[in-house]
């Protein structure tokens, strides 16, 4: 048994290959075996789920539905509002289902499928992220320009090639952990098809994927932070000229709720894969994976909702219509 080099705080079992199987069908074993504790986190999670599904689908309604959000800041959002919504839907699920069953069996493809979606959507919401700091940075520290800066010709092509990251950032870690031999357990210690999980149940030499993982998961991190921290110094000197109390009120109100929701995602992510191997314990994994792929996707419509004044109006505006008909 060996310590992962880079940090990803799992160990790596070795299994001989004579006279053993290969694995076709995986055991989640997930949170608990405790049938209490199982029923209680089914309430509570699918309670999760429903407000992320309702929170998010409904900012994407509530974009398309108002004119006055017609652009691109409002756009980004709408798109990692749909980008959330389907992360929770790859994961929590099949969570819901594995609580009200004794079996917890995922098929080789199902898992493979479900690391693909995960590692998607994960990878395009922080370009994603990255992309939305840009473009507040174009709006307050070019005004003027913004609509050229910001065309459908720009912001399109940004939003395109956040997908498309995630998607060549998927295919290869998929490819490359179920090109591994699965011949031991079965039984992955986590509740979705998660890379670190996958390698320690292989019995095959996993020294290339966790490079590949430690390379793909720094370089995004960097550069994605790097960008939103190079636009929100522009931004910072953009304030510091401002003679109007109500404009830096109005920077504020539309720069906070998206540097929260930066800060909370890429902390979450930093914390899970940049940490010392002695800290490790799996009930932290766990934990924080839950945090990464449940809580965050229910709280960003929350957060871009309460500190987005432009969003609150709009909300209103809809309950009055209600009320009038």
């Amino acid at each position: 048994m060996t310590l992962n080099p880079f940090n990803m705080g799992y160990s790596i079992q070795r299994i001989p290959m004579k006279n053993v199987t290969e694995v076709t069908i995986f055991v989640l074993k997930g949170f608990t075996d405790s049938v209490e504790l199982q029923i209680i986190f089914f309430f509570l999670f699918l309670a999760i789920y429903l407000f992320t599904l309702m929170g998010n689908l409904g900012l994407v309604a509530l974009v398309i539905g108002d004119f006055r959000l017609h652009n691109p800041m409002y756009y980004f959002l709408s798109v990692l509002s749909s980008v959330d919504a389907c992360f929770s839907s790859i994961i929590t699920p099949n969570m819901l289902t594995d609580f009200m069953s004794k079996n917890n069996i995922i098929s080789f493809p199902g898992c493979a499928a479900q690391m693909f979606f995960a590692v998607t959507f994960g990878t395009t919401e922080c370009f994603l992220l990255a992309a939305m700091a840009y473009d507040r940075y174009v709006a307050i520290y070019n005004p003027l320009l913004c609509s050229v800066s910001m065309s459908p010709r720009v912001y399109v092509p940004l939003i395109i090639a956040s997908y498309v990251a995630g998607i060549l950032n998927a295919t290869v870690h998929t490819v490359a952990t179920f090109s591994l031999s699965f011949c031991g357990s079965n039984e992955i210690r986590h509740f979705f098809c998660d890379i670190p999980p996958l390698l320690a149940i292989s019995c095959s030499d996993t020294h290339t994927n966790q490079l590949l993982l430690f390379l793909f998961v720094g370089s995004i991190e960097i550069s994605t932070i790097l960008l939103v921290l190079v636009s929100y110094g522009f931004i910072l000197v953009a304030i510091l000229k401002m003679q109007s109390a109500e404009g830096r009120q109005k920077v504020f109100s539309t720069c906070g709720s998206h540097l929260t929701g930066v800060t909370i995602y890429h902390g979450t992510i930093l914390f899970m894969y940049v940490r010392p191997s002695s800290s490790y314990a799996l009930e932290h994994d766990m934990i924080l994976s839950i945090f990464y792929t449940t809580v965050i996707p229910m709280l960003n419509p929350v957060i871009y909702s309460l500190r987005n004044k432009d969003v609150k109006e709009a909300i209103k505006r809809v309950f009055e219509k209600k009320l009038v008909y």
